[in-house]
């Protein structure tokens, strides 16, 4: 099994696919939609790639404030969620996404990427870092799940 991680905007989404032994984060594809409200190729082509990656489970990045409020980007991202659980047939993770894309364009503008090039890549990069985020955050508790069972 494999998961997915997704970073929902009003006009593209990034995607990013883990290994198989969920330790690392690759980014597939950038889907890129003519419309914001257009959301049915979006779905299918999730699906799609669900399926062809054998995905167990979604992360989708969840865009809060700096002061840890939800704002109007919030709503539609638990819209999104629930079309993506309806569509594909799996879990959906909420995953605090502030600060991604600041980091990805850091790390694409250190990379040496041209910034009229960057928006290219952008979204795909933030869905990594998303994806990447939980699956060190996977690790971590296990860890702890095994240090505890060491101490008993």
């Amino acid at each position: 099994m494999r998961i997915m991680g997704l970073d929902f905007g009003s006009k593209t989404v990034g995607v990013a696919i883990s290994d198989a032994l969920l330790v690392t984060a690759q980014g597939i594809e950038t889907i890129v939609r003519k419309s914001p409200g257009k959301l049915r190729q979006t779905l299918a082509r999730i699906q799609v790639l669900a399926e062809e990656y054998q995905v167990g489970k979604i992360v989708l990045g969840f865009p809060k404030n700096m002061n840890n409020t939800e704002g109007e980007r919030c709503g539609r991202t638990l819209e999104f969620q629930e079309m993506l659980e309806k569509r594909c047939g799996l879990p959906v993770v909420l995953w605090d996404e502030r600060l991604t894309t600041v980091a990805a364009d850091r790390s694409l503008e250190e990379g040496g990427v041209p910034r009229k090039d960057r928006k290219a890549h952008l979204d795909r990069i933030a869905a990594v870092l998303i994806l990447q985020g939980y699956l060190d955050s996977l690790a971590f508790q296990a860890g702890q799940d095994c240090k505890r069972q060491g101490k008993e």
